[in-house]
This record gives C-alpha cells, sequence and structure tokens, in this order.
C-alpha cells in the first residue's frame, strides 16, 4: 500500500515533518487553519538551524550578536565576545519562518489544506484509517465546508491546545503565558538594537521566568513569560517590562499584541497507535530559555524520519512500538539538555536574590562561551575537567554572595532526575 500521513498544523513542526515525509515520496497532508498566522513568539533561532533547515538570509530579520543581561537591581551585564564573526542568533518573525517552511513543503508535493481539523476519528483496529473531520477554508467562508479525509497516520503539531493530543488521550501538562507586544519605536533608538537583544529578570517581570526586548524587521517585541496563568497579572508583568525599558522605548508605537500558552514538560504520552505528537503539542519547549523553534522543527523532523525509515519510505504503516522509536531517540538525544535547563530555572529563577547571583554568573567568560556554544549547536558541550570546575566554583561563589543558597530540600534535583 502506499502510506498516506495527515500532518495537523503548519508552524515550524509540522512543515519540517511534512517536507521530510514528502521528500521520501510519501502521500503527505498539511492542515493548517491560518496560512498568515504570526504566533506569538520571542522568534529566536540558533545558528545551526540556518544550515540544518537550509534557511535563507532573508528569513532571518536580524543577526544578534550581544546580548545584555540586566538583574533585578538593574545592573547589566554585556555579553557575546566570546562570538565568532560569523557566530549570531537569528531574529525572526514567525508569520515569515512558518509560511516559507509550509510553502517549500508544499513546492515539494505536499498537499497543503487550509482548514480546521475538528475531531480525529480512532479506528477500532490496527490496520483500519484514522478519519479526519475538518472544516475547509479554501472558499473563504470563516465557517468553511466540512469534509473528511482518511490517512494511515497523524503527526500532531498543533500546538499546545492540540485537538490531536486531546484525541488519542494524550494527558495534561502545566503552561506558561507568553505576552508580547511588537513596538515600532524611533530610528535612533532602533540603532541601539542593530544586533543587541536584551533580557531582564526580576519579580517585576516575571516570577518565574524572564522579560525581552528583542529586535525585529522594523520593531521591537517586548515581552514576558509566566506560569501564573491569570490576566491581571500578566498585564502587570508586561507594565513591569515596560517601565524596565521605558528610555529605550520612548517614542514607541504599540503596533500589535499577542500571547499565547507554552507547554512546561513534555506530554506524559507523546505517541498513542499511529499518531505522535511534535513541537508544542508534545511539550518540547526548554525550560530556562523558553526556546521552541527549533526543538519543534527538529521533533517534526524526527519522527518523520523515523516513519521514512521504517515504513521502508511509505511502504506500510508504523506499529505503535515502532513510532515510539522516534520518542525513544529524542529522548536519548535531548534528555540531558532538559534536565540541565529545568534544574537551571528551578534554581536561578526563585527569588531576586538567585537572579541577581544569575546575572552576575553570567558576566564569567567561561561561562558564556559554554552557554552560547550550548545554544547555538545545540550540543551539550563538554567543557574541560579544569575549566567546569572554575564553572562550578564561580556558580556556588556567585549563589552565596547574592545570599541566594537555600536549604537542599528548595532544591528538587532528585525528583527531576528520578521521575
Amino acid at each position: 500500500m502506499a502510506l498516506r500521513v495527515a500532518v495537523v498544523g503548519g508552524g515550524p513542526a509540522g512543515s519540517s515533518a511534512a517536507e521530510t515525509l514528502v521528500k521520501a515520496g510519501i502521500e503527505t497532508y498539511l492542515f493548517e487553519r491560518k496560512l498568515d498566522n504570526a504566533k506569538p513568539c520571542g522568534g529566536a533561532i540558533p545558528l545551526c538551524m540556518v544550515d540544518e533547515f537550509d534557511l535563507p538570509p532573508e528569513i532571518i530579520d536580524r543577526r544578534v550578536r550581544k546580548m545584555k543581561m540586566i538583574s533585578p537591581s538593574n545592573v547589566e551585564v554585556n555579553i557575546g565576545s566570546t562570538l565568532k564573526d560569523d557566530e549570531y542568533i537569528g531574529m525572526c518573525r514567525r508569520e515569515v519562518l512558518d509560511g516559507f517552511l509550509r510553502e517549500r513543503a508544499e513546492k515539494l508535493g505536499t498537499k497543503v489544506i487550509n482548514g480546521t481539523v475538528h475531531k480525529l476519528e480512532m479506528p477500532n483496529n490496527d490496520k483500519d484509517p484514522y478519519t479526519l473531520h475538518y472544516a475547509d477554508h479554501s472558499n473563504g467562508k470563516l465557517q468553511g465546508d466540512a469534509k473528511t479525509l482518511q490517512v494511515d497516520m497523524v503527526i500532531g503539531a498543533d500546538g499546545a491546545n492540540s485537538r490531536v493530543a486531546r484525541a488519542i488521550d494524550a494527558g495534561d501538562y502545566n503552561y506558561a503565558i507568553a505576552f508580547q507586544e511588537r513596538i515600532r519605536i524611533p530610528e535612533d533608538k532602533m540603532a541601539y538594537y542593530e544586533e543587541l537583544a536584551e533580557m531582564y529578570v526580576g519579580d517585576d517581570v516575571s516570577p518565574d521566568f524572564y522579560a525581552w526586548v528583542f529586535p525585529k524587521y522594523d520593531h521591537v517585541a517586548v515581552g514576558t513569560g509566566t506560569m501564573r496563568v491569570n490576566q491581571a497579572k500578566i498585564k502587570q508583568l508586561q507594565k513591569g517590562i515596560r517601565e524596565r525599558a521605558a528610555k529605550r522605548l520612548e517614542g514607541g508605537e504599540i503596533i500589535k499584541v499577542e500571547a499565547h500558552p507554552i507547554p512546561e514538560h513534555p506530554r506524559p504520552r507523546r505517541v498513542v497507535g499511529r499518531v505522535a505528537l511534535v513541537g508544542d503539542a508534545a511539550g518540547t519547549v526548554t525550560k530556562s530559555s523558553g526556546e521552541g523553534i527549533y526543538f519543534a522543527a527538529k521533533s517534526g523532523r524526527m519522527c518523520a524520519e523515523t516513519i521514512v525509515e521504517l515504513s521502508n519510505s511509505g511502504e506500510r504503516a508504523l506499529t505503535e512500538a515502532e513510532l515510539k522509536t522516534y520518542i525513544k531517540r529524542w529522548d536519548k538525544q535531548y534528555g540531558i539538555t532538559y534536565l540541565v535547563l529545568d534544574i537551571l530555572q528551578r534554581v536561578f529563577y526563585r527569588s531576586d536574590a538567585t537572579r541577581e547571583a544569575f546575572v552576575e554568573m553570567c558576566a564569567d567568560i567561561d561561562v558564556q562561551k559554554l552557554t552560547f556554544d550550548s545554544y547555538l549547536y545545540k550540543t551539550v558541550v563538554p567543557a574541560n575537567p579544569i575549566t567546569q570546575m572554575k564553572i562550578t566554583a564561580k556558580t556556588l561563589g556567585s549563589l552565596i554572595r547574592g545570599n541566594a543558597l537555600a536549604p537542599a530540600e528548595y532544591f528538587p534535583v532528585e525528583p527531576i532526575i528520578t521521575k
């Protein structure tokens, strides 16, 4: 039989999965409700993604080579001196990046459907097809035309509120909220952000995360994130970041306001039957940095590569056990990265004292190099033992000076490792 796969969601995860499948000759359908979707997002991508996903220069709005970390007491630490001339963090608008990836998948042969998937009908056995019930919006009507599609396998790339996840009873996860304003500022103010992004920490901007000012094409993205999902709290935190960055945003005009849920950890079940979850639907956002774009695209690609490989390029559908190979590979490659970032968030984002210690630690060149290398190339870079010992000593020193070391019970390392 010729394998038919439906990918629900046309963001980086879904488009990357569809591209990989269709290149192997698999009949691929990609569903996206809003083809001009501009997801609220910091929009930072690591250098390795540019090469790995063959992104053209015009996708990148800004090449950030300097980062300013700003502590609760407004101590500023400049980061970036360790970067080589050709190294940078890419800043992009999601509507541009997502549109490019989706259109590339379509040009390769993916059947893109402008539709909303309302229901995934499950088969009674492991042979019969899955039936997708969806509203086709290609006629321009808001309600769309009711249609169905039968496929052998499904990839859920439909975000934090995934209907595919609900259909397979994938389980819930905690989520944070990212709130962001796009602000167009005067040219002289914009020049300051030419190659610079800012990260602010403090209870006034986020009790458990950070706030940011990231440069984009002709504006800056100013936002914050928190796990305390409450509208009044979000507004208060956004007011906090606007006040902290007020001088640099003077004369600015808000051109867009946006908010979006961000998963805090993977779903309990990411593969059920012949259905797999990727990206935000699976819960691939990292702690501490809150990064999601690269890991979404990578999870989509890895899932599709597993399907291509084990189906012998589309000769048959995979079993649940075979499809779970994608999860095993993913956890093996990135499990330690998620663990380390989870611990960092729990240790350093607990209080303003620990945040002061965190910013102080970021001033260290060894820490900067390790951090940037890990971010840009997505490897947990093994520093040599002497450097590693130095970094550990400096971390503890910063925490002690910031009066930030708490009793052992506040460092929930063991539960993280054993869960």
